[in-house]
């Protein structure tokens, strides 16, 4: 079988299903055919062929509907299968810490989970472009950045100008555990924090 006839076969197979979903949908909305036919301009016995797949859909019907529904195309067709959408990365070991990335690729947005050992550690703050998000799943954790000092909760979210030098740690006698998103550039979050005593 060639290229093509799998292409034409995989096409197929997903207008196939297009029927289905446009039933659901409109059963989910609990729309009729006879209100659907006003919104769409599409005729009430063409809807039924569509939703019964008696009709191969066409660019023009599923634009018409698409708009009606308040849904993007993808959502009446469906994406198709791009395989296990899984990663399968290994957790790795940094400064004592362990590291465990969440994104395949070196790109603009780069995830870790990252176990901070319990324990007080030294700070080394160092600064770099881009911006900093770190939201806390466990433990408590010290945020040092720039002048300031906070310790951070399970719940807590900071984010900051990684062009300012930061440094985090654990913040207890426990290990933390926190989500660490970089961006190049990222989107600011607010920062939920109670400020260390001095």
């Amino acid at each position: 079988m060639s290229a093509v006839d799998d292409t034409s076969t995989a096409v197929t197979a997903v207008l196939q299903q297009v029927g289905a979903r446009l039933k659901r949908l409109r059963a989910e909305r609990g729309t009729t055919l006879v209100e659907l036919a006003e919104a769409t301009g599409i005729s009430k016995s063409t809807l039924s062929r569509l939703e019964t797949g008696q009709r191969r859909p066409t660019l023009e019907l599923l634009l018409a509907l698409s708009q009606a529904y308040q849904v993007p195309l993808d959502d009446l067709v469906g994406a198709p299968d791009v395989g296990d959408p899984r990663l399968r990365l290994r957790p790795g070991h940094l400064k004592g810490r362990m590291v465990v990335p969440l994104t395949r690729q070196r790109a603009a947005m780069q995830a870790w989970k990252i176990v901070l050992p319990a324990g007080e550690a030294r700070p080394h703050p160092r600064a770099h472009d881009g911006r900093g998000w770190i939201y806390v799943l466990s433990g408590r954790m010290r945020l040092l950045v720039g002048d300031e000092d906070w310790v951070l909760a399970p719940g807590d979210v900071a984010d900051f100008d990684a062009r300012v030098p930061h440094w985090f740690g654990s913040a207890g006698n426990e290990p933390a555990e926190v989500l660490s998103i970089f961006a190049r550039p990222g989107e600011r979050m607010n920062v939920r924090t109670v400020r260390q005593n001095a």
